[in-house]
């Protein structure tokens, strides 16, 4: 067997391996929540959802075989269930960072802000320079710059669903409510947990 086809071989034993541990963690979540439409229950799912859909492609590739399993996406329960042609979309964006340099933080609200005075003693400012700093750069400049100020980063989930088309203002008042999962046309998640899944398999 050539080194080539040994190497995609254990490709698919590996997508295996994910679609396993994916199922545990889509179980953990399902009989650990407490609430309806629990974002870890869908986070999870989704998860499960993307592994079976890898392990199901790299099995045809390799074997000419498929799972009997309905692949989510393709009309099965939690697939997309909005229009066919949307009028509007909408981008939701999530980004966690830790603050990890405090005054570092500061340092950076304070060049751009003058009436910031400097923080003395063990206070350290943080809530006025968040302010600061996220009202003065866009969001994918402080993702690139995030170490400069301060931060690190975590998770993060961008999701575009199909929305009805709105009046300017109108949904402001109440931004974040609940996406719905069925209008979700894709989504693109960005987090050290599928890193360290790699380094486990």
């Amino acid at each position: 067997m050539s080194d080539a086809a040994q190497l995609t071989r254990t490709e698919v034993r590996e997508a295996a391996e994910a679609v396993k541990a994916a199922i545990d963690r889509h179980l953990e979540a399902v009989s650990s929540t407490t609430t309806d439409d629990d974002p870890a229950v869908f986070a999870a799912y989704e998860e499960l959802a993307a592994a079976a859909i890898h392990y199901d492609q790299l099995l045809y590739e390799v074997y000419d075989e498929v799972t009997p399993f309905e692949v989510p996406g393709d009309g099965g329960p939690g697939s997309y269930q909005g229009p066919e042609e949307p009028e509007a979309v909408s981008v939701l964006i999530r980004r966690d960072y830790r603050i990890v340099d405090p005054r570092r933080l500061r340092a950076q609200a304070e060049r751009l802000d003058d009436s910031l005075a400097p923080v003395t003693g063990e206070e350290q400012g943080v809530t006025a320079a968040v302010g600061v700093v996220f009202g003065e750069f866009e969001p994918d400049e402080i993702a690139a710059r995030a170490e400069e100020f301060g931060l690190e980063e975590g998770d993060s989930t961008l999701w575009v669903t199909a929305t009805d088309p709105t009046e300017p203002g109108e949904w402001l008042a109440e931004p974040f409510d609940t996406p719905d999962p069925h209008l979700l046309l894709c989504r693109f998640d960005v987090s050290e947990v599928y890193d360290e899944d790699d380094l486990d398999d």
